[in-house]
C-alpha cells in the first residue's frame, strides 16, 4: 500500500513528535525540513524550560498533556518531579480547589496541601507567605532536545528522514492543492506539507495563502547562584505573582509573566545557534526577583548567572492551531503549541491525518474556528497580548475578551438603549440581560464566583418568557445558504431532510466514527434551497469540503441579522403584522415560511430553543432596525420585553436542549447524548451511519437538580458517586421556572437514573445534587406545539 509523501517543516519537539507518531501508523515516506541545525534548532523548543502541568480548564489540553507526559517517560525524556502550585491570596488558595475539580473530572490525581506540607516538599519556601498549594505528582521536566533526538530517531528507523539546514522558501502548489516545498538548494514534492515551524508558522502560512494568526512573545527567564535546590524538588509556580520555579542541581530557574508584554517582530529576530534567545533586559525583571525572594528568601542572597528573553507563540484564545488549510488542501498545521502539550498534540494531528478524524475533540483547537474578522493581525495582537497577561490570572468562564465590537448585529443600537450588558461570542456582542428590566421582587442570592456577570434581572427576563412574550437576538447563530440537490445534506446529516418545501429539521453532522460533529436545522425553503443553522466555521469547512459540482455552500450570516419572538402571547403579537398564516394548523412547530412583517422581508422558522411557543424570524441586516421596531411598537400593550443570554441559557436547559461544544462534541455518540431522536436510519445512506453503535449507552448526558440555590456551577465542575469521581459537569445555570440550579453531567448510565444521588465538586465543598427525568418543564412539548 502507497502512503502519502509527508514534509513536516520544523524539527522542534513538534515536528520530531509528529513524524514519531505518523511513522508509528505506517506513513513512513516523511521528510522533515529545518532551517537550523539538528535538533539544537534555535526555536523555542531549544530553550524550553521543559515545565509540563498537566491539570487545564479544558479537557482536551488536560489530555495533550498527560499524553506528553506518558509518552515522554516511556522514551526516557521526562523527569516526574511533580508539581506544586501555591497560593498567597484567598483568592487563588479557591482557585486551587477548582483546579484540583479539573483534575478529578479529566482523571489527574492532584491534593490541595496545607503550607506545612508545601514547605516540606519545598524547603525553600517560606511557609508564613502561603496559605496553601496544589500537588500533582505526576507532572514534572520534559527534556526538550532530548526529547526531539530520541523521537527523530525513532521516525528514521522506520524510514523518515531529517534534514538541517534547509529554510523552506516556497510551498508549491499543483492542480489546486499542495504538491511539494522548494529550499534554497532543493525541491521536496509532498501529498501533504505540515508546519510545525513554532512562532515562524506565520511566516510559512503566508507562503500557503493560509493566515497562521499567533504572535510571538518574548518572556523572561534566568537562573541563580547555588541557593539550596534539590534535583528531586517540584516545579513551583507562584501564580499571584507570575512566577514559576524549577531546579538546576543546586540552582533555580526562574521565569517570568510579571513584565509588560514583549510582542516580537520576525523581522527582529537575529541570525545566530539561538535566535529565539532574545537579550536579558534585567530592568524589567527587578520586581519579578523581589517577589520571588519574598517566595523563596535565599534567593535574596543568590545572584543571577544567565538570562534570556525566549520567545514562545501565543494566540488569541490560548489554544493551539491544528489542522488542514481550507485555502490550501494538503497544507496542514500544527502551531502555537508548547512543550507541555507537544506529543500530545502530534498524536493527534497524526490520528487525523491518516484516519480522517483525531481521537480527542479538537473543536478548540481547529485551525479554522475562527470568523474573518478575528483573523485580523490586529485582532490576534491584541488578544494574543491578553493571553500572555492572563496566562496566569484567575480567569471567570464569563470575563470579557480584550478586543470588543468586532462583530455587531443590526439591532445593537436598540440594545444599547434598553441598558444591554454585553457579552462576547465569536467575536458577536451579545446581550447578557437588559438593566431597563426590572428586577424580580426576591431576587435570591449568588456566590462571589457565580454571581460574577450575573444578574437577577435574568430571572425577570426569564418569566415573561414563560408567561408572557419576549424578544431574542439570534443573530449570532451562523447560517449558510446551501443550493442544489437535497442528495447532499441527506447524504451529510443524520436525520431525513428530505421533507417538502416549508419543512424544518433538526439533525446531526456526525464523523465516520457516529461522533457528533454539530447539531444544525435546516430549512427548505425550495426545492434545492436551504437555510441551515450551523455551530461555526468548523461546519462551514466540513460541508464546504465534502460538498459536490452542482452544490454551493453560502455563509450568509454577516448579511441577515435574526430574532427569536418566544413565549405563550408571541402569536399575539406576530399575527397582526405578517401576511404569513401563523395559525396552529397553518403554521406548525418545526416548519418555514417566507413572507412580510410589516413591511420586512422575512423568512419565519417556527422553532424555539427556550421551549417556548415562537419564532425564529430572519431578515437582511438592512432591515433590522426595522424588524425591531416593528415588533417592539406592537409589543408595547403585550409587554414585551428583550431578553438575553442569561435567560436564554437557563431556559434551554430547563427544556434539556443541548449545546454543541461543551454538552456534546466529537468524542460522543447521537445515543449517549440524549439525541437518538435526530437519527433516521431508515432515510438512506449517511455519513457516521456506518459507525453509530447499536447496544445501549454505557454513559449518559444527565440532568442534574441541585439542592443549594445559591451556587451555581459553571461547567466542567467533578461529579461524584460517594467519594468516587464519576462524570463532570458540561453546563449548568440557574432555572428560574423550577427554582433551582441544574447541570448537566456525564454520568455512567447505571447512575442516569432519575432519583440517584450524586455530589458536585465546587472549590472545596460539594454541592448535592439529584439525577432527574427531562425536560424539567413542559415534558410533552404541549407549550412548543400550542
Amino acid at each position: 500500500m502507497t502512503t502519502p509523501k509527508v514534509v513536516v517543516i520544523g524539527a522542534g519537539v513538534v515536528g520530531c513528535a509528529l513524524a514519531d507518531e505518523l511513522t508509528a501508523r505506517g506513513w513512513t515516506d516523511v521528510t522533515v525540513l529545518e532551517q537550523g541545525p539538528l535538533f539544537v534548532t534555535g526555536g523555542s523548543s531549544s530553550h524550553a524550560p521543559g515545565l509540563v502541568f498537566q491539570t487545564n480548564p479544558s479537557r482536551t489540553m488536560s489530555r495533550l498533556a498527560r499524553y506528553t507526559v506518558e509518552k515522554l517517560t516511556g522514551l526516557g525524556c521526562f523527569e516526574p518531579v511533580g508539581s506544586l502550585e501555591v497560593a498567597t491570596t484567598p483568592e487563588r488558595l479557591a482557585e486551587l480547589h477548582r483546579r484540583f475539580g479539573f483534575g478529578q473530572s479529566w482523571g489527574i490525581g492532584s491534593a490541595v496541601i496545607d503550607p506545612v506540607a508545601c514547605a516540606e516538599m519545598v524547603p525553600l519556601l517560606d511557609k508564613d507567605r502561603i496559605l496553601g498549594g496544589l500537588h500533582v505528582p505526576t507532572d514534572g521536566l520534559a527534556l526538550a532536545v532530548k526529547a526531539c533526538e530520541v523521537q527523530a530517531e525513532r521516525a528514521r528507523q522506520r524510514g523518515a528522514r531529517f534534514i538541517g539546514h534547509a529554510e523552506v522558501i516556497k510551498i508549491i502548489e499543483a492542480e489546486g492543492r499542495v504538491a511539494g516545498v522548494w529550499t534554497m538548494d532543493a525541491s521536496y514534492p509532498a501529498d501533504i506539507v505540515v508546519s510545525c515551524a513554532g512562532f515562524w508558522g506565520p511566516k510559512i502560512g503566508a507562503m500557503a495563502n493560509t493566515v497562521i494568526p499567533l504572535l510571538p512573545m518574548a518572556h523572561q527567564f534566568v537562573r541563580t547562584t547555588a541557593v539550596g535546590a534539590t534535583a528531586t524538588m517540584p516545579i513551583v509556580r507562584h501564580q499571584d505573582q507570575d512566577l514559576y520555579f524549577r531546579a538546576y542541581g543546586e540552582r533555580l530557574g526562574i521565569g517570568s509573566y510579571r513584565h509588560e508584554p514583549m510582542p516580537v517582530s520576525l523581522d527582529e529576530l537575529a541570525d545566530g545557534p539561538h535566535p529565539s534567545m532574545l537579550p536579558f533586559t534585567p530592568g524589567t525583571f527587578t520586581e519579578s526577583w523581589d517577589a520571588a525572594a519574598d517566595l523563596m528568601p535565599s534567593i535574596r542572597t543568590a545572584e543571577r548567572t544567565d538570562g534570556f528573553n525566549g520567545v514562545f507563540s501565543f494566540t488569541a484564545d490560548g489554544f493551539p492551531l491544528l489542522g488542514e488549510s481550507t485555502t490550501l488542501p494538503g497544507f496542514w498545521a500544527a502551531e502555537a503549541i508548547w512543550v507541555t502539550h507537544s506529543a500530545g498534540a502530534a498524536r493527534e494531528v497524526a490520528e487525523w491525518m491518516v484516519t480522517g478524524r483525531p481521537s480527542v475533540d479538537l473543536h478548540e483547537c481547529d485551525l479554522n474556528r475562527f470568523d474573518p474578522a478575528q483573523l485580523a493581525p490586529a485582532y490576534t495582537r491584541e488578544r494574543a497580548i491578553r493571553s500572555f497577561v492572563e496566562v496566569y490570572d484567575i480567569v471567570h468562564p464569563l470575563d470579557p475578551p480584550s478586543v470588543r465590537n468586532v462583530r455587531t448585529t443590526a439591532f445593537h443600537a436598540r440594545h444599547a438603549e434598553l441598558g444591554a450588558v454585553f457579552g462576547e461570542a465569536a467575536g458577536w456582542e451579545r446581550p447578557l440581560w437588559y438593566a431597563s428590566n426590572p428586577m424580580p421582587p426576591d431576587p435570591g442570592e449568588r456566590d462571589a464566583w457565580s454571581g460574577r456577570h450575573w444578574s437577577p434581572i435574568a430571572a425577570t427576563e426569564a418569566k415573561a418568557t414563560r408567561e408572557n412574550v419576549a424578544l431574542y437576538d439570534m443573530t449570532s447563530l451562523m447560517r449558510l445558504e446551501i443550493t442544489g440537490p437535497v442528495a447532499f445534506l441527506q447524504s451529510m446529516t443524520s436525520n431525513n431532510v428530505d421533507k417538502p418545501v416549508g419543512s424544518v429539521t433538526y439533525t446531526l453532522l456526525l464523523d465516520t466514527y457516529g461522533g457528533i460533529r454539530s447539531d444544525i436545522t435546516v430549512a427548505r425553503l425550495g426545492p434545492e434551497r436551504f437555510q441551515v443553522g450551523v455551530n461555526g466555521p468548523i461546519d462551514l469547512h466540513w460541508l464546504r469540503r465534502h460538498a459536490p459540482a452542482g452544490v454551493r455552500v453560502r455563509d450568509v450570516t454577516g448579511g441577515t441579522c435574526g430574532l427569536g419572538v418566544w413565549g405563550p402571547r408571541a402569536r399575539d403579537l406576530v399575527a397582526p403584522l405578517t401576511d404569513i398564516d401563523v395559525s396552529a394548523g397553518a403554521f406548525r412547530y418545526f416548519q418555514a415560511r417566507e413572507g412580510f412583517l410589516g413591511t420586512v422581508p422575512v423568512t419565519m422558522l417556527r422553532l424555539s430553543y427556550v421551549g417556548e411557543l415562537g419564532w425564529e424570524i430572519y431578515a437582511r441586516a438592512d432591515h433590522g432596525l426595522r424588524l425591531w421596531d416593528t415588533l417592539w411598537a406592537a409589543g408595547r400593550d403585550l409587554g414585551l420585553i428583550a431578553a438575553g443570554r442569561a435567560a436564554f441559557t437557563s431556559l434551554r436547559l430547563e427544556k434539556g436542549y443541548r449545546l454543541w461544544g461543551a454538552d456534546m462534541t466529537g468524542e460522543d455518540n447521537p445515543y449517549e447524548a440524549g439525541l437518538g431522536f435526530a437519527v433516521r436510519r431508515d432515510a438512506g445512506d449517511f455519513l457516521g451511519q456506518a459507525a453509530l453503535p447499536e447496544g445501549a449507552p454505557t454513559r449518559l448526558l444527565t440532568c442534574l437538580l441541585l439542592e443549594d440555590a445559591g451556587a451555581v456551577p459553571m461547567g466542567r465542575e467533578p461529579v461524584y458517586a460517594g467519594e468516587q469521581p464519576v462524570g463532570f459537569v458540561t453546563s449548568a445555570a440557574f432555572g428560574h421556572t423550577v427554582g433551582a440550579p441544574i447541570a448537566y453531567a456525564w454520568l455512567p448510565a447505571a447512575l442516569a437514573v432519575p432519583g440517584t444521588r450524586v455530589s458536585i465538586g465546587y472549590f472545596d465543598r460539594r454541592l448535592g445534587a439529584t439525577v432527574a427525568a427531562e425536560p424539567l418543564v413542559d415534558p410533552k412539548h404541549e407549550r412548543l406545539r400550542a
